[in-house]
Formats: C-alpha cells, sequence, structure tokens
C-alpha cells in the first residue's frame, strides 16, 4: 500500500491556531489529498485549491480553460510519493483564491506500516478548533463572526440575528474527532 505519511495541516493567520494531525497513504494523488484536508479541517469544498511545494503549483488542470496556468502541476495525477518523501518537510495549501485560507503542512513522520491504535488510513490523530465557515470573507470575516457570537455585537452594524442564522450551529472552539474519522 504504500508509506503512511503523518501530516500536520495549520490554517495560517488565524489566532488562536486551528490545525489538525492526521495520516494519509503516500500513494495517493494531491486532488485525493485535497479531499481528506476538506473532511479533516470542515470545508466543505465548494472551492478551488492549491497546493504549492517548492515553487511547484499543483492542481485542477483544465486544459480547455483560455486562463489556466500552463505550468501547473494535474494534482489528479501526481501522487504524494513524488514530492513527500521526508520528514520535516514544509508545503502549502491554498483553498478557496476568494478568501485565500492559506494551510502549511508539514511531514512530521513517515511509516512503514499502521501505527499501533490506528484502525484505518486515513485517520485523524489530532487537532483543535473549528475551521470558519465557508464564504465568511476570510480573515477579516472570521474574526467578525467570532466576535459577534461573543459579544452578541456586530462591528459593522448589521442584523446579527440573521448573522447568527446564517451561521447555523457553527462553534469556533468546537473539535470532534469522532465525527471526523467518521467521515473519513
Amino acid at each position: 500500500m504504500g508509506k503512511i505519511l503523518q501530516l500536520k495541516i495549520i490554517l495560517r493567520d488565524i489566532e488562536p491556531k486551528i490545525w489538525r494531525r492526521f495520516l494519509v497513504y503516500d500513494n495517493i494523488s494531491f486532488h485525493e489529498l485535497h479531499g481528506i484536508i476538506q473532511d479533516t479541517m470542515g470545508w466543505e469544498n465548494y472551492h478551488l485549491y492549491e497546493f504549492d511545494i517548492g515553487g511547484d503549483q499543483l492542481g485542477m488542470v483544465d486544459d480547455d480553460a483560455l486562463d489556466s496556468n500552463p505550468k501547473q502541476i494535474n494534482a489528479l495525477k501526481t501522487k504524494l510519493f513524488r514530492y513527500l518523501q521526508t520528514e520535516k518537510q514544509k508545503f502549502l495549501y491554498l483553498y478557496d483564491f476568494g478568501d485565500s485560507w492559506e494551510h502549511e503542512l508539514i511531514v512530521e513522520k513517515i511509516f512503514d506500516e499502521i501505527p499501533k491504535g490506528v484502525s484505518k488510513i486515513p485517520y485523524c490523530l489530532d487537532g483543535v478548533r473549528a475551521c470558519p465557515p465557508e464564504d465568511c470573507g476570510g480573515e477579516s470575516g472570521y474574526e467578525r463572526f467570532v466576535e459577534i457570537l461573543e459579544t452578541g455585537k456586530d462591528p459593522f452594524g448589521e442584523d446579527v440575528v440573521e448573522l447568527k442564522e446564517w451561521l447555523g450551529d457553527w462553534k469556533p472552539e468546537e473539535f470532534d474527532i469522532n465525527k471526523i474519522n467518521k467521515i473519513l
């Protein structure tokens, strides 16, 4: 089945940090890793993404699109083991080019077999806090919604009831590892 990578993903520019630690096989594609990140972080896969590894950009390649990046490497066809081969290696993941959620990933460990106590791969080992809601407006929008939930007031004076309704049951401090592993 290949080697197993222990990855840590950290959402940049948010304090306190939002992160996850999870296991994946190194013979999956970067597109499959994107899907695992979506499930692990709690994103809903509404937007485009891109990985940046040492200046190489991997994402969805559309050969017919006029505005496509001719240098972009096809994430559907590229396996992790082609790029991720050493512990402590870092790379970037950008999700939602509008809100620009930038994540740093670190290859923490590489295993030859499934670690004890782990029942399946992919598998989430640990993490903290909920990811921001989709389409909330990036870092400043996230901070606004946290303030609304904490104070009951909107710094922009909009209808708080309507904004809370839009947020639904989202709680910024919530992290449910069992729910994530059921999804994975």
